[in-house]
């Protein structure tokens, strides 16, 4: 008798089977020692199209919506049915016993499995392998203490509210708003607010009035120096400086001495590493995340998408050797202090615990991990290190001094004790850049009196906000609806660690957000056609608020402590509210209006740029310039906006170094025709005439 392990992805079940033995390969599983191994590609199953409910939905009319399923269907993609096959079989296989659950330990991975279980037909007994690492040690316990399926119930009915809910907003309000406006719009249940925060944020930039202040700066004779408030006008702070200059002598008034910590950083979770890493190195979200999870695979971090940033009571004993083996692998050799119970508190674990190195780090040879890969791990090292490490102390001095019957103030600092922050420039100095050195005020007496050595006028202006970088725009998404919620309600923001790079990279992707700068520092910002759709969105769709208190529930349910019905409900609501009482925003029919870039050369009208190509906006035309072109693609090329304008304007358009199938390049020109429906065809003018 055998028992079926299914992982997630085919890297994850090769590691699993070489640990428990199944080592012999079959097509699309492995086999040996009682168990057999096979794996998903990601989502196998997932939810069909909404003309899979009813062929009438395959074109988008406003009389058909709201579409809310009463029974839920499932499809396999046509480039996963294989894999699909071959899971099915071997869950249905009569020797087969018992599946384990052996798919990311979350709550997408909780879905992934029992989608596919379900569409299988199979109704034999399964329990979760869950996971925090991949080394050889973790995994074996694993297996010799899977979980109940049971406990992991309230988990798969929050995946799958969240994975039913984003369809239901999707599928109809991208319909919705595109019937109204004429044109096809994106529109989701966390995208959107996302963007929202993004247009916000840009109108606050424009709308933002520099004003300039002016401040007289003292220089003294002892050496310090010395700041007045600022002034509005000018005049009034020329006024003080002659004052100043006439007078030639200041009385400290106060001085304050206050030592101070700075306490150690908490472990990371996925947020925060994304976040130093777009700050520190300049990575997207999307490329942290896609280290991360290379780097857990190789077992040399743990469970990436974690949402904690503390260890449980358990992992106490083993942290003070990991923190060692750290140390050591990354040169450190300064002894490093260990304070476990900083890093330790299991109630604010869920699923995972922080993000920590393994032991297997320790023996790896790091130098041959690519780039990218090994600045994440140590990142990760180095906050180890650093959170377990002692407290970063000093002396702050405040001095209060008096010229002219004026106060200028002075702040100086002196470092006690390097604590955490020795570690954190050992192992990222090159990353963090230059730091600015305090300023040290010099040993003064209260109304002790010295002599000004010089006095300048200052001119500064205040600042706009900032525009969102990859860094400010996941911490927004993480504290979204900090504001408006009562004090003590736990708070989830907008998405989950695991979602918000994929959020983030999905507007992108569409057109909507844009991402401008060098190759460290990029912001990121909304396009037109981002403004355009923001400007027509309705509030409870756009809304931060809403989202992160539709998150708040989802994790209630995941909990226990909400009915997945009771949820649902309020989604259908919601878009039943929106469909019967929103109407297309006055004006916005202008704003909304597609770029012209050429005209039709089938019938005449104007081809617009949508997502995916440039069509032609008779809708009875078939001409279309697809991005994603076929023809392009085999000269090794793809079809761009530049490309499209010269087809459009003057039928053909020259192109450098086309790739032949045996690799030889050329230089060719493309010509543009039009099939008798009005489809377009290409044809190559090779030079040379040949």
């Amino acid at each position: 008798m055998m028992k079926l392990v299914i992982a997630e992805k085919p890297s994850v079940a090769q590691s699993l089977a070489a640990v428990i033995g199944a080592t012999a390969r079959k097509d699309g599983y492995l086999e040996g020692n009682g168990w057999r191994v096979s794996w998903c590609v990601g989502h196998l199953a997932g939810l069909a199209d909404a003309d899979v409910y009813n062929p009438d939905y395959a074109k988008w009319r406003y009389d058909d919506l709201p579409i809310l399923p009463e029974h839920w269907q499932m499809v396999v993609g046509k480039d996963k049915k294989k894999q699909f096959a071959v899971l099915k079989q071997l869950m249905n296989a009569p020797d087969v016993t018992e599946v384990v659950n052996a798919c990311d330990a979350g709550r997408e991975g909780e879905l992934i499995f029992r989608l596919v279980y379900q569409q299988a037909g199979c109704k034999k007994p399964f329990s979760r392998l869950w996971l925090s690492s991949m080394e050889e040690s973790a995994i074996r316990e694993g297996f010799a203490h899977l979980k109940p399926s049971t406990e992991y119930d309230a988990l798969y009915n929050a995946a799958l509210c969240r994975e039913r809910a984003d369809w239901m907003v999707g599928i109809n309000a991208s319909r919705l708003f595109s019937c109204l406006y004429g044109q096809p719009l994106a529109v989701g249940r966390v995208m959107t607010p996302v963007l929202a925060m993004t247009v916000v944020r840009e109108a606050a930039i424009a709308a933002f009035t520099l004003e300039k202040f002016y401040t007289v700066a003292l220089t003294l004779a002892d050496g310090g120096t010395a700041s007045s408030k600022r002034f509005a006008q000018k005049a009034d702070a020329e006024l003080l400086l002659s004052k100043c200059r006439k007078e030639g002598r200041a009385t400290v008034q106060k001085m304050e001495r206050k030592e101070k910590s700075e306490s150690p950083p908490q472990l990371y979770d996925l947020t925060a590493l994304q976040r130093d890493a777009n700050r520190l190195l300049g990575f997207t979200a999307q490329q942290t995340l896609d280290y991360a999870q290379s780097l857990y695979e190789k077992r040399l971090i743990t469970y990436p998408r974690t949402d904690s940033r503390f260890l449980t009571e358990d992992m106490a004993a083993s942290l003070p050797g990991l923190v060692t083996a750290t140390g050591k692998a990354f040169a450190v050799e300064e002894p490093i202090p260990i304070h476990v119970q900083q890093v330790i508190n299991g109630s604010k674990v869920t699923d995972h615990h922080a993000l920590l190195p393994t032991k297997s780090m320790a023996h790896a040879d790091l130098a041959a991990l690519p780039a990218g890969e090994r600045n994440i791990l140590r990142l990760i090292a180095a906050r180890l290190l650093c959170a377990v490490g002692e407290p970063h102390r000093y002396a702050e001095t405040t001095t209060i001094t008096i010229c002219a019957g004026e106060e200028f103030s002075a702040k100086g600092k002196v470092v006690l004790s390097e604590g955490w922050k020795a570690v954190e420039r050992k192992m990222l100095g090159e990353l963090l850049g230059k730091q600015k050195e305090p300023a040290v005020l010099p040993d003064v007496k209260e109304q002790s009196q010295c002599s000004v050595a010089g006095a300048e006028l200052k001119e500064g202006q205040t600042s706009p906000p900032k525009h969102f970088t990859e860094d400010t725009l996941l911490h927004a998404m993480e504290t979204a609806s900090a504001d408006s919620m009562p004090e003590g309600v736990e708070r989830q923001g907008i998405g989950t660690p695991a979602t918000r790079a994929a959020t983030i990279e999905k507007l992108v992707q569409k057109g909507f957000l844009e991402r401008k700068g060098n190759k460290k520092t990029k912001v990121l910002l909304p396009t037109d056609k981002g403004k355009a759709l923001i400007t027509v969105m309705p509030e409870e769709i756009q809304s931060p608020e809403m989202t992160a208190d539709w998150e708040t529930k989802l994790l209630r349910i995941e909990r226990g402590e909400m009915e997945p019905e009771e949820f649902m409900t309020e989604i259908k609501e919601m878009i039943s509210s929106l469909v019967t009482t929103t109407e297309a925003a006055k004006g916005a029919n202008a704003l909304m209006k597609n770029k012209i870039i050429g005209v039709c050369p089938n019938c005449g009208k104007p081809v617009v740029e949508r997502e995916k190509g440039w069509f032609c906006e008779n809708r009875e035309c078939r001409f279309v310039l697809w991005k994603d072109n076929a023809f392009f693609k085999r000269l090794g090329k793809r079809l761009d906006g530049r490309m499209a304008d010269k087809l459009l304007r003057d039928g053909r358009v020259r192109l450098k170094d086309c790739k032949s199938a045996k690799g030889k390049t050329y230089n060719a020109t493309v010509l543009l025709g039009t099939e008798a429906d009005g489809r377009s065809k290409f044809s190559l003018e090779f030079e040379g005439g040949c």
